[in-house]
């Protein structure tokens, strides 16, 4: 039997639960499905994620609201993928922050996306009724940036570390509490999508660079939050370890002259053991594939993924 497209035959809604990485420093996870954060200024809020939809984000944020009623001043993206931005109207921020190249991506391919992603994971994209249009920052940088959060509090840093997820993924450091926001860059205990990666840059520099922070609390972009050193190297450790075995794998079947498919199966049978029952695995490794032997190929800009796009590679691949 052909498996169902995507995570379409997902229907649960995830229990979403909020954890205190530090005095106002707030993380929402959701069973896998895309993680949250917040984190206090003395008289302002900054959110890091915007969620699918603007239902979903009010519900994520009413949990922020039993500890503190800030306003959010910034609304930060971590990239632009749609399950991660659509939400942004339900915090009323004062600013959007992004990457330059997010909001490059946003302009060039954010409808079809939006109508991708949703395609792909309806259960994420609740009451889809409610998002107004396409999310767009007010504000970018390219290196870093960083918000002062008054007081004794310290300061927030954007930090741009390199090509990885997409080419504008951004995390958010809190030097202070060491505690790391990364975004897709890193997942914890989930299995990756790589459909718009530099899978090469990702594995080495730029993991390099997050594993340099000296992080001692990591939020990944899903999964379970990595509490202490040895965790965060393990969930480091994991993403790289994907990542490494995806490339390998791909890499010697396209050297040898062999096809997308066998490439698909090869990656699948390489990762299934140790990934296999992480969540969005078997979603997400036709598209991981695909981009991959389009970078092997010399594609350097990932094309632009359609709901038509998408259904087109998962019957080649994923039956």
């Amino acid at each position: 039997m052909s498996k169902p497209f995507a995570s379409t035959g997902e229907t649960r809604v995830k229990q979403q639960t909020l954890e205190v990485l530090a005095d106002g420093v707030y993380a929402v996870t959701a069973e896998g499905d895309p993680n949250f954060g917040a984190v206090e200024g003395e008289d302002f809020l900054v959110c890091f994620e915007a969620l699918a939809t603007p239902t979903v984000a009010r519900r994520t944020l009413a949990m922020v609201r039993e500890h503190t009623d800030k306003p959010v001043r910034h609304l930060v993206l971590s990239h632009y993928h749609a399950a991660r931005v659509l939400g942004a109207s339900a915090f009323e921020p004062d600013v959007i922050i992004a990457h330059a190249q997010t909001k490059a991506l946003i302009e060039e391919r954010g409808k079809q996306d939006w109508d991708s992603e949703q395609g792909r994971f309806p259960v994420l994209f609740e009451d889809p009724d409610s998002v107004p249009g396409l999310t767009r920052p007010d504000v970018t940088f390219t290196d870093g940036l960083s918000i002062d959060l008054g007081g004794d509090r310290g300061e927030l840093q954007l930090l741009f570390l390199g090509r990885g997820h997409t080419s504008g993924d951004i995390v958010a450091w809190l030097p202070r509490h060491k505690v790391l926001f990364a975004g897709d860059l890193v997942e914890t205990q989930a299995a990756l999508y790589t459909g718009d990666a530099y899978h090469r840059e990702w594995a080495t520099e730029t993991l390099d660079r997050v594993a340099a922070l000296g992080a001692e609390v990591l939020v990944g972009g899903r999964g379970v939050i990595a509490r202490g050193r040895d965790e965060v190297s393990a969930a480091i450790a994991q993403t790289r370890g994907f990542l490494t075995t995806l490339i390998n794998t791909v890499q010697s079947v396209h050297a040898r002259g062999g096809d997308l498919r066998e490439a698909f199966e090869a990656a699948h049978g390489a990762l299934e053991p140790q990934y296999g029952s992480w969540p969005i695995f078997e979603h997400c490794l036709p598209f991981d594939v695909a981009r991959l032997w389009e970078e092997l190929s010399g594609g350097e800009h990932p094309s632009v993924w359609t709901a038509e796009r998408d259904r087109q590679v998962w019957a080649q691949l994923q039956h």
